[in-house]
């Protein structure tokens, strides 16, 4: 069977304060898709094919990883647009506690999520719906031509979705992976045809060496 390599992108600007500013790796996330690169290099893993989001951060990763050749685009690998949905629950005015504090963000953006999938934030860009549907679309193509390994980079939530539609878990299971996801790591699928099945999920093994767990990071 196939694999597809979905990797999350490295480290963003986590504390910017609007997308544009949030959407650019770090220094340390860089240095993370560098690391992450060379150790699939190293195991022999070669793709045939290189997609990545339309995202900035999503195709900094790629470069920082070492994959020079330009990479096919479907918007079905972007994130959802989280500062959309605290502006939406918030009417636009999201608390600076939200904003800067990583605990509040978070628990904040969960809570969010799960108002989102039951139907509210009808202001919101995109609906729960919606992104369902570009995550499934996205994996159709990334899964239409046969080949035999096929590297995405993409972001939590949408391999958050990947995950659990793979598994048809229940909707609220995607926040919970989706917080769970690593920068850099790796989620693995195997598929031929119609068959389409989870293999790993989030495993950082570029992160084991020695010294190289303070390169972990979650944002």
């Amino acid at each position: 069977m196939a694999e597809l390599l979905v990797i999350r992108h490295a480290q963003a600007s986590f504390g910017a304060g609007d997308a544009a500013s949030y959407d650019r790796l770090s220094d340390l996330g860089h240095k993370q898709a560098e690391v992450a690169g060379r150790a699939l290099r190293e195991t022999g893993w070669v793709p045939d094919r290189l997609i990545t989001g339309t995202l900035t951060r999503q195709k900094e990763t790629l470069r920082s990883m070492g994959f020079d050749a330009a990479p096919q685009t479907h918007p079905g690998w972007n994130e959802y647009d989280f500062h959309d949905l605290l502006d939406a629950r918030f009417g636009g005015e999201m608390p600076d506690l939200v904003r800067e504090d990583r605990k509040t963000h978070f628990r904040t953006l969960r809570e969010t999520i799960l108002e989102w999938q039951a139907g509210g934030l009808s202001g919101a860009r995109e609906s729960w719906s919606d992104f369902t549907a570009r995550v499934e679309a996205a994996r159709a193509f990334a899964t239409a031509e046969p080949v035999e390994r096929v590297l995405v980079i993409s972001s939590g939530g949408a391999i958050g979705q990947l995950v659990a539609a793979s598994l048809e878990a229940p909707p609220k299971q995607m926040i919970a992976l989706n917080l769970q996801i690593k920068n850099t790591s790796i989620t693995r699928f195997v598929f031929s045809g119609s068959r389409f099945f989870l293999h790993e999920f989030n495993t950082t093994p570029h992160f084991a060496p020695p010294g190289a767990a303070d390169l972990l990071t979650y944002s």
